[in-house]
């Protein structure tokens, strides 16, 4: 077996490894905001503490660096006088590796999706486009120079040199020549492209406090995560609300708090205008997602949401999907006319209704969401 082949052992196996911990700890991951702030445009990395990092052994030394006066276990002296400049105590105990791996978005999406067993999303309406994109994953050997594929080319070199007899271990020198010149190449790839929009809107009076918005922010993760694996497309949209709704960008959306009352049909007849302005349901995937704590100022502006959901946004979107998160001050009773209104004897499968009661409920609200591959 070649060392080229032994090392891509070794690295498959590797990532094999650091799958099976991913999913292994997919709920801790999933009921911290770890990850969120490790995530770039195409990658994530992940803490994993329990890969041991690789370590070098020594002998006895053999005069050098490390030899001279003193015996094993004598103190390392700062100066003439011995006395070092440290403080505290030395443990006797190695210290925990910590290894960050960064995996892609798309195979995070896809350990996530084969753990909490989510079906593949089926979407709604037609195809906007037909979308051609190069994919270069060939090899030729004419081309430009600005493709010219180095490792492929001094490879086809070393192997006509080896195969003539002219190269000499000793020497190693590789020079090619035109017939050893390789490049990279393409191919068209045609698929089309199905977008997709996701429209949070989240509660923001007095009674959502900082944890209520980090359970928030740790749905959205997971939910944008598997959605992009899905579409190739994706917007997001930010509504706040108390007694007014408004659009807002994501750090606003995530760190805003007023102290006002809950009107909670404010958010849905803005989320109605933007889906009614910029996103067709004959084109556009569409998913409202709304996070409160179950208050609602009163029952009339309940029916007013009730109405809005049945009439107007239900037959524009592929779900509507209602997370509850638990406070001290709120209510909960907003869930209740949901499935009071949607969850009768014959339930609305296009409203999926969840509660989080804290951190721990993250996985199990992501699963009631995407778990019917709307």
């Amino acid at each position: 077996m070649s060392a080229t082949t032994r090392i891509e052992r070794d690295v498959r196996r590797f990532k094999e490894i650091v799958r099976g911990r991913i999913r292994r700890d997919l709920k801790k991951y999933m009921s911290s905001g770890e990850l969120i702030g490790r995530k770039g445009k195409d990658l994530v990395s992940i803490p994993l503490p329990q890969i041991q990092l690789p370590r070098f052994r020594y002998g006895d030394n053999q005069g050098g660096v490390g030899s001279g006066k003193g015996e094993e276990g004598d103190p390392v002296s700062q100066g003439e006088d011995g006395d070092g400049d440290g403080a505290g105590q030395a443990g006797e105990s190695p210290g925990q590796h910590i290894l960050e791996v960064d995996v892609g978005i798309d195979e995070l999406a896809e350990i996530m999706g084969e753990e909490l067993e989510l079906p593949k999303i089926e979407p709604k309406g037609s195809a906007n486009v037909v979308a051609s994109k190069d994919k270069y994953n060939k090899v030729a050997p004419q081309g430009p120079d600005a493709l010219r594929h180095m490792k492929r080319t001094y490879k086809r070199a070393l192997q006509r040199q080896i195969a003539a007899g002219s190269f000499d271990p000793k020497n190693p020198s590789v020079v090619p020549v035109r017939g050893d010149m390789r490049y990279r190449s393409w191919t068209v790839d045609e698929k089309p492209e199905r977008n997709a929009v996701i429209l949070y809107m989240m509660d923001v009076s007095g009674s959502m406090g900082a944890l209520q918005k980090e359970i928030v922010r740790m749905e959205a993760f997971w939910i944008d995560t598997w959605l992009q694996s899905q579409y190739d497309g994706l917007e997001t949209r930010f509504i706040i609300h108390d007694a007014a709704a408004r659009e807002v960008d994501r750090e606003t959306f995530f760190h805003t708090r007023e102290s006002g009352g809950t009107l909670i049909s404010t958010a849905y007849t803005l989320c109605q205008k933007i889906i009614d302005a910029d996103y067709p349901s004959s084109e556009w995937n569409i998913y409202p997602f709304h996070f409160s704590d179950g208050d609602n100022w009163s029952g009339s502006d309940t029916r007013t949401c009730l109405s809005l959901l049945r009439e107007q946004m239900l037959p524009k979107v592929n779900a509507f999907c209602y997370g509850q998160v638990e406070s001290e001050y709120g209510s909960g009773q907003f869930l209740k006319d949901l499935r009071g209104e949607f969850g009768g004897e014959e339930p609305d499968d296009r409203v999926i209704l969840s509660r989080i009661a804290d951190k721990d409920g993250v996985m199990d609200s992501i699963k009631t969401f995407l778990g019917k591959g709307k």
